[in-house]
């Protein structure tokens, strides 16, 4: 039986997907084969809300991805883990070449020469960045300042981090003296258990003070790092550098040179394309080596080190509250501790004299039990004979016990 022959479909190109892209926005004109509406898994993966606040204070939310921050800012990708919400690192601020990558806590941000790129969050350290940071912009274009943009972005920072720890160890000072005392005069476990919890705060409060503090001293020790942070120094001598290359007189002076220094053979001649060449290069290679010796040596730092030395007084004197206030944990422990031993001793010294008591009545005790026994003796004819064995058992075991007590305060055991 002849199998039944169906028309091949005839295949049809479908045309590829146009996408463009603008600042790390990808978008797809067609979405290609499949059910209209639906994503693709992994289209959008890596994409994060960021604000971006350029340098006259406007500020517009986007969502870009690691490649696009990586391009714009000229950064590896190592820093930019730094700002990943979902790792864990200390405070860091790290000098690159195009871009300041700031990590304070809950603010995580990349500055450049022009423009401040502020992971978008919900916490209050981050909104109230964003608002400060654009007030103050908008206000500085009214106002004559000299500081840089860069250096404005990261004044801020280190302002709100610096406010916010001092802020957090002011409420912890506050709750943590009423239960201290609430300790020294009562000793109970509720306390106790309070107090601990309240050390445990101290302690990770003091990390994250110290590691901001270390960050700043750590900067303020070396200049190269505080060189790499003059972001527009920066770019006004990478423009003017660019400008010198291309700028026509001194390609034609250039040129000029070449020719008059060069000699002139008719055997070997050199093209005027390879005198350009030539020339250009001559150029760019002195040009570069002027820039790289004025941004070495030549490098003003004393307006950011001031900076920085303001709020690493600020943190240290944080720190040093912090500080005084883990001795007095320690003082209240010592004195808890001199209590609990106080407690302990006396209970020693009652413990030891009721032993000694329970010595002497012991004998008391055998000598009765002795006399209490069936058998024959001449104290039992005479009624009071046996009363004069009580009385005299009775101040044997004072006199046993006295001397016990003028045992213990020869070797001061305790005083009596």
């Amino acid at each position: 039986m002849a199998r039944p022959q169906f028309p091949l479909q005839s295949k049809v190109n479908q045309p590829a997907s146009s996408r463009f892209t603008f600042e790390g926005l990808e978008r797809t004109n067609n979405p290609g084969p499949g059910f209209p509406g639906l994503k693709k898994r992994g289209q959008h993966h890596g994409n994060r809300s960021w604000i971006r606040i350029d340098h006259s204070g406007e500020s517009t939310v986007l969502e870009l991805d690691k490649a696009t921050i990586m391009r714009r800012c000229s950064l590896p990708g190592r820093d930019l883990r730094l700002l990943d919400p979902l790792f864990i690192y200390p405070s860091t601020i790290l000098g690159r070449e195009k871009a300041i990558v700031i990590s304070l806590e809950s603010i995580r941000c990349v500055i450049t020469a022009d423009e401040v790129f502020l992971m978008n969050s919900l916490e209050a350290c981050v909104v109230q960045y964003k608002s400060e940071l654009c007030k103050r912009l908008q206000t500085s274009r009214e106002q004559s300042d000299d500081l840089p943009f860069e250096f404005k972005a990261l004044e801020l920072a280190l302002e709100i981090t610096c406010m916010s720890l001092d802020a957090q160890v002011k409420e912890l000072d506050m709750e943590i003296y009423p239960v201290l005392d609430e300790l020294a005069s009562s000793i109970s476990t509720l306390n106790l258990e309070r107090v601990r919890r309240f050390k445990g705060h101290l302690l990770a409060l003091t990390q994250r003070v110290q590691k901001v503090c270390d960050e700043i001293e750590h900067l303020m020790d070396d200049d190269g790092d505080m060189a790499e942070m003059y972001l527009t120094e920066k770019k006004e001598r990478r423009d003017s550098y660019n400008e010198d290359i291309y700028d026509p007189s001194n390609i034609l002076g250039g040129t000029e040179i070449m020719s008059k220094s060069a000699p002139v053979s008719p055997v070997a001649s050199v093209s005027g394309t390879q005198k350009l060449q030539r020339a250009l290069s001559s150029m760019s290679s002195s040009k570069h080596g002027s820039l790289t010796d004025s941004s070495s040596g030549g490098e003003n730092i004393d307006q950011l080190e001031m900076l920085l030395e303001a709020y690493f007084v600020f943190s240290d004197n944080t720190l040093n509250k912090l500080l005084s206030l883990k001795e007095y944990i320690d003082d209240t422990e010592d004195l808890i501790n001199i209590k609990l031993g106080n407690i302990q001793n006396q209970l020693i010294k009652f413990e030891l004299l009721l032993t000694a008591a329970t010595f002497v009545t012991t004998i008391f005790a055998v000598i009765t039990g002795i006399f209490g026994m069936n058998f024959e003796t001449s104290v039992f004819d005479i009624a009071s004979r046996f009363n004069w064995v009580l009385i005299i058992t009775g101040v044997s075991c004072v006199a046993i016990y006295i001397c016990f007590l003028l045992y213990f305060r020869h070797k001061k055991i305790f005083p009596l």
